[in-house]
C-alpha cells in the first residue's frame, strides 16, 4: 500500500521570468513559466526523487501532494 503525504511547495518569482519551485523536505527544485507549470514540474521531480531514493526523502514521505 502506498502512503501519501503532503509536502511543502515554495514558489518564488525567477529573475529571468517564470517561477522557481522548491520542496524543502527533499531539496528538489525546478522551474516553470507559470505557477501551475512550476507546481507540476515540482510534483514530477519530487516523485522521481522519492522513487529513486526509496526512503521517501528527509521526512519519510512517499508521494507529493501539493
Amino acid at each position: 500500500m502506498r502512503q501519501l503525504s503532503k509536502l511543502t511547495a515554495v514558489l518564488m518569482p525567477a529573475p529571468e521570468g517564470g517561477f522557481t519551485a522548491l520542496n524543502p523536505e527533499t531539496g528538489t527544485t525546478t522551474k516553470g513559466e507559470s505557477v501551475d507549470e512550476a507546481l507540476a514540474n515540482l510534483r514530477e521531480t519530487t516523485e522521481l526523487f522519492l522513487e529513486e531514493f526509496g526512503g521517501g526523502g528527509r521526512q519519510g514521505a512517499t508521494a507529493l501532494g501539493v
